[in-house]
């Protein structure tokens, strides 16, 4: 998606502000590179942070129930028409696209069900 490769880029670009510039004794001052950049950040990158945000998000939306508001936004079918040009897109449909991304979408469950079986949420969590 092009929004996970700007955020990739900003935050290569940030890393880089910080831990440059790197004195090579041969060189001289030279830009490291994105490889060493993560190698030096043992950070888990921006991208995977808020997947996994959004997950516990959503597990802790699905434990609110039907009736709460924020459920019925999260799980509910907008109304009326779209806008010209505009995708279908929802949060829940995010959710699952991240479920497929880390291999657990195809289980065929609900991923509401797989929310409550709290275990099985925190290893999908954590499959990064």
């Amino acid at each position: 998606m092009i929004e996970e490769r700007r955020l990739w880029v900003f935050e290569s670009r940030v890393l880089r502000k910080i831990l440059e510039p790197k004195w090579d004794g041969f060189v001289g001052w030279r830009r490291m590179h994105n490889k060493e950049l993560c190698d030096l950040y043992s950070s888990p990158n921006i991208i995977w942070v808020i997947k996994s945000r959004t997950l516990r998000w959503a597990q802790h939306v699905a434990y609110m129930g039907e009736r709460r508001g924020v459920y019925r936004v999260l799980v509910g079918k907008p109304e009326g028409k779209r806008q010209l040009g505009r995708h279908r897109h929802r949060l829940e449909n995010s959710i699952k696209i991240n479920l497929q991304e880390i291999e657990w979408g195809c289980m065929g469950l609900d991923w509401i069900n797989l929310a409550w079986d709290r275990d099985k949420w925190q290893a999908v969590i954590n499959t990064g």
